[in-house]
């Protein structure tokens, strides 16, 4: 816990990949607004948030990453999410996430079914 965010573009495709690294709290929020601003600067019409496993998300970094969805709704943009714990897959299902992004395994699964 307690390390700070870092999100790294990469493109695979038309998807934009987050590379999410570190805890994901309200103290991340410069951090996905500006990754966001610069997908949407590159026309991202795809977007796939890729987690580590171990990645530590508190009840602030679930509301960013609500704020995140709704932002790709008002824009017609696809979003799905990887990498997620067992813990974080059943409270984002809890909290209604997986009503507006689906979540993958593996990057690959996720890149395969956004490719269709």
């Amino acid at each position: 816990m307690n390390h700070e965010t870092e999100i790294n573009l990469e493109k695979q495709d038309d998807i934009t990949i987050f590379d999410v690294q570190g805890d994901v709290t309200a103290f991340s929020e410069p951090f996905f607004t500006k990754a966001y601003e610069t997908a949407n600067d590159q026309a991202a019409c795809k977007i796939l948030l890729k987690f580590t496993e171990d990645a530590y998300i508190n009840s602030g970094g679930i509301a960013i990453l609500i704020q995140l969805l709704a932002q790709t709704k008002r824009n017609n943009q696809q979003i799905c999410i990887t990498g997620l714990s067992n813990h974080f897959k059943k409270i984002f299902n809890m909290v209604g996430i997986t009503k507006f992004a689906q979540i993958y395994n593996t990057v690959e699964d996720a890149v395969n079914d956004m490719a269709m």
